[in-house]
């Protein structure tokens, strides 16, 4: 069996798409979080620096200077290491007066009055290097007061929102997948149900059904559907199979009646040579009609029967010398070489007397065509655990675009027609190899035609290599 690749399997692009849509909504999701906890942290931010600000800047209206001074100082000596407040007031030529840090010397700044610039701690080293932000008011054009915030703790919690979230989503494509995966294995195991028995009805086993779980999925639904077609389609061939064989019954009887009679008749008429001919001839169709009829019935009971009930355990080798043993004296009377070389013993589950007639059709045929004097060859062996027959002859051998059409019923070559047959040969043994699980193929022969049967060992023969 083939066995599709993963990448090209519905159940792998369903699986796909599933993780990559899940992964992406959960991005978007996360991403939001992300952005709204930066964004409130920040907004907070900004309102502490302007409430203080605002505050400040009442104090300087109700008490001047003196009473702006004292607060900033008040504030600049509570400060603790790691507080985050910034305050800083400069005269107009920018001169500090009083505050924690010196006028920024880079900074960007913003038309709506706010700053962003780079601080550093020197404890820390370079490593020590944050961000602060921070707005500015102009007093009576005398002064310039900054109150701002560094921004160490949301870096911190940018970092921190930011690894939660690369966890998060890595969790997330992670279960994604174990939950695609999933989905996957229970796609294909009701698909490989599904597929394994249609591949046995495909085999000629029309009995089998697909399982039907239970669960009243949308497989089940499926599984019932198909199983209602399936009924229907064996239904309709088991009619079509009654009415064959009935024909064929109906048939036969009148004819083997025919045939009595006619044999009957040739005693009245002996003597009488010029008659004598006459119903020979009647008695030889007769009997190319029966053994037409015999042979539907033969091709309709394996392809329609119960298809395993005789196998066994059979010795290929042992059918072949017993077709050659056969056939052998009839090559010799057409001057024919037939040369034959087997390969180790190969036991197949099969049914023996089946495989015999399909052997001595290919074999009857080969000594049919190929010309007086002529060579036919028969070689088995086995390679990479499959075990081959090779018939070849070296007669006219059938054009490479008929190869598929010489084994349908009743079809024979244009130079075949002069030639007593009836076009089922074929049709047998490519019923015959069917059941079998045998594969028939024709190859040109360069003269004639060679034809191989092979067959799938279950376990590769020690000796059986070519």
């Amino acid at each position: 069996m083939n066995q599709i690749s993963p990448f090209k399997s519905s159940a792998f692009r369903i699986t796909l798409v599933y993780v990559l849509l899940f992964g992406l909504s959960v991005s978007i999701i996360l991403g939001f979080v992300y952005w709204s906890t930066i964004v409130y942290t920040t907004n907070q931010t900004e309102e502490s620096i302007n409430a203080e600000l605002q505050l400040l800047s009442n104090v300087y209206e109700r008490k001047g200077y003196p009473g702006l001074a004292t607060l900033l100082s008040e504030r600049v000596q509570q400060l603790r290491p790691g507080d985050s407040s910034l305050y800083l007031l400069v005269d107009g030529q920018f001169q500090p007066l009083i505050g924690n840090i010196a006028w920024p010397k880079v900074a960007q700044d913003r038309s709506d009055g706010w700053l962003e610039f780079t601080l550093k701690n020197p404890r820390d080293g370079e490593s020590g290097k944050y961000v602060a932000r921070a707005r500015v008011a102009v007093i009576e054009n005398r002064y310039n007061l900054l109150v701002g915030q560094g921004m160490r703790d949301l870096a911190n919690l940018k970092a921190l929102v930011g690894r939660a979230l690369i966890w998060g989503l890595g969790l997330t494509l992670a279960l994604g997948m174990i939950g695609g995966f999933m989905m996957r294995q229970t796609l294909s195991s009701r698909l490989s149900s599904i597929n394994q028995t249609a591949r046995k009805i495909m085999q000629g086993d029309l009995r089998k059904r697909i399982a039907i779980k239970g669960s009243g999925d949308e497989f089940d639904e499926l599984a019932t559907n198909l199983n209602s077609m399936l009924d229907q389609i064996e239904g309709g061939m088991e009619g079509v199979r009654r009415v064959s064989d009935n024909i064929a019954h109906d048939l036969k009887t009148p004819l083997a009646r025919l045939k009595n009679r006619v044999e009957e008749l040739r005693f009245r008429v002996a003597g009488n040579e010029e008659q004598e001919i006459s119903v020979d001839q009647i008695v030889h169709e007769a009997d190319g009609l029966l053994a037409t009829f015999n042979a539907l019935l033969r091709i309709a009971r394996i392809e329609y029967s119960e298809q395993r009930k005789g196998f066994k355990n059979v010795d290929v080798n042992s059918i072949i010398y017993d077709i050659e043993e056969l056939y052998d004296p009839l090559a010799e009377e057409k001057g024919q070489s037939l040369n034959m070389q087997l390969g180790s013993s190969i036991e197949l589950w099969a049914d023996r007397d089946m495989l015999f007639q399909a052997f001595a059709n290919l074999l009857d045929n080969a000594i049919k065509y190929a010309p007086e004097k002529g060579s036919i060859a028969i070689h088995s062996y086995t390679k990479s655990n499959v075990w081959y027959l090779e018939i070849a002859d070296n007669g006219p051998g059938i054009p490479e675009a008929e190869h598929e059409k010489v084994v349908q019923r009743f079809y024979r070559l244009d130079q075949s027609r002069t030639t007593p047959g009836s076009g089922l040969g074929l049709a047998l043994v490519f019923a015959v190899l069917k059941v079998h699980n045998m594969k028939l193929e024709f190859i040109d022969n360069k003269p004639g035609l060679k034809v191989q049967i092979s067959s799938q060992l279950k376990k590769r023969s020690k000796q059986g290599d070519e």
